[in-house]
């Protein structure tokens, strides 16, 4: 509608300045058109420059993120963008089973990571431009301003079993995993401590049946890998 008074006052104020004889009714009636003109600009241009007769609306949107890796080092990564290391992008998976990798968005976009006891989840809040009524999308609806884009947030929260890694750490954790002399020490060591486990179980109860030295050492060795990968990390993170 904004665009017919702009065109409507420019064509008055060109017809009512040439095709009216009487010169005080064609300059007062040019001036209102030329008015009328002016003031349509105007608006159309604090609707594109300030975004008058619109305000912002915030959707938010929540989906269930999965992390990366195995059932030793459950993780989720994230790449610095840029020099400054002012945004990063964080990978993820959409779904448990598949090997396709998701990221957040690359640009106009916020994240924060929360850690939490529950499931790992995206909360998304996307923020765009509405029309605060029906009477200013009539006006400055053809302007194609409605849904246009403002900012993104994404708030990741992320269980305190699941490790946020950066990509260089997470291949810094690969390399040393992979060696070859870290494994055999690892074995050696992981041997010893459940070793030492089982003979201060037994000690404490002789009698151990052996289903629950069985459970024993899988329970060692759950601990002792746990304590290995804790280390690895740290070492990674320093």
């Amino acid at each position: 509608m904004i665009i017919v008074t702009l065109t409507l006052g420019v064509v008055l104020s060109f017809i009512f300045f040439i095709y009216i004889s009487n010169k005080p009714a064609s300059c007062s009636l040019t001036i209102l058109s030329l008015l009328m003109a002016i003031v349509s600009m105007v608006f159309i241009i604090r609707n594109d420059h300030d975004h008058y007769g619109m305000h912002e609306v915030t959707k938010t949107t929540t989906q269930d993120i999965y992390p990366i890796g195995n059932q030793q080092v459950k993780m989720f990564l994230y790449q610095p963008i840029g020099t400054a290391n002012k945004h990063q992008v964080y990978i993820y998976q959409k779904s448990e089973n598949t090997r396709k990798k998701s990221h957040t968005q690359t640009t106009d976009t916020t994240n924060q990571v929360v850690t939490t006891n529950g499931a790992n989840r995206m909360v998304t809040q996307t923020t765009r431009w509405e029309y605060k009524s029906d009477t200013a999308k009539l006006w400055f609806g053809i302007a194609g301003e409605s849904h246009k884009f403002v900012k993104r947030h994404n708030i990741l929260y992320v269980n305190k079993s699941v490790q946020v890694l950066s990509t260089q750490q997470a291949k810094a954790l690969k390399k040393i995993m992979a060696n070859k002399s870290y494994q055999a020490k690892l074995k050696a060591q992981g041997k010893a401590f459940v070793t030492r486990q089982v003979t201060a179980a037994m000690k404490k109860n002789p009698t151990m049946s052996a289903a629950d030295r069985a459970k024993l050492v899988k329970q060692a060795e759950a601990e002792f890998q746990a304590q290995a990968i804790k280390n690895v990390l740290t070492q990674i993170k320093q």
